[in-house]
């Protein structure tokens, strides 16, 4: 039950869609411009760079939030000290899953890249750090945003397996396997939900960071 009510306070930060309530304080539904979604990409094309910091800063920190309220809530209930890092990880599991899928928006919202930085940020400092390259890489190389979200999103399974495996989060394994099922299908929820993107970077399509909405 603990476990459902982690992801249900994670559920209720991440309804609070940053770009979407910045837009509309600004008379626009950025839902309604440049690629449909509510996130800090699409904020930052639509209504400019201002826009695109708020938008990723509120979506980040907002599961930051959810991930120490859940904690402090919670974790003190088991003999085992460490299980802040799995109760916070259905907190993020329910942040990003209210922040792609808010209830009062007819389902409609981001893709849940600024409120995973969120998660990287609460887990752990080396992981934020190679996620911080990867996305800053990919996209300074390219230009692509998506490219380096995609790159977070499968750095994210991988990164805590690898960690998890040498020891890094202090669980059981049972509790290790229960760790990496959440990261494994945050990353499929984020390929998919980039399932468009991926189609036009392969056709050569794909817009670049710079370019105006259209």
């Amino acid at each position: 039950m603990i476990r459902l009510a982690c992801v249900a306070i994670g559920y209720v930060f991440g309804l609070f869609q940053t770009g979407y309530i910045y837009g509309e304080l600004k008379g626009t539904d950025i839902r309604q411009h440049g690629s449909g979604n509510a996130g800090a990409t699409n904020a930052l094309r639509t209504l400019g760079w201002k826009a695109g910091l708020i938008t990723l800063l509120g979506d980040c920190f907002k599961c930051v939030f959810a991930v120490l309220l859940v904690r402090a809530l919670f974790a003190g209930r088991y003999p085992d000290e460490h299980m802040g890092v799995l109760l916070g990880m259905y907190a993020a599991l329910g942040v990003i899953l209210g922040h792609n899928f808010p209830f009062y928006l007819k389902f409609k919202g981001g893709k849940g890249i600024a409120a995973t930085a969120g998660l990287y940020l609460s887990l752990d400092p080396v992981m934020t750090l190679v996620a911080v390259v990867l996305f800053g890489g990919a996209v300074g190389a390219t230009r692509y945003v998506s490219l380096g979200s995609i790159l977070v999103s499968i750095w994210l399974p991988v990164g805590t397996i690898l960690f998890g495996q040498q020891g890094k989060w202090g669980l059981s394994q049972g509790h290790l396997y229960e760790l990496y099922a959440i990261t494994v299908f945050l990353c499929l929820m984020a390929i998919f939900r980039h399932r468009k993107n991926i189609g036009r970077l392969l056709s050569g399509t794909e817009s670049k960071l710079g370019q105006k909405a259209k």
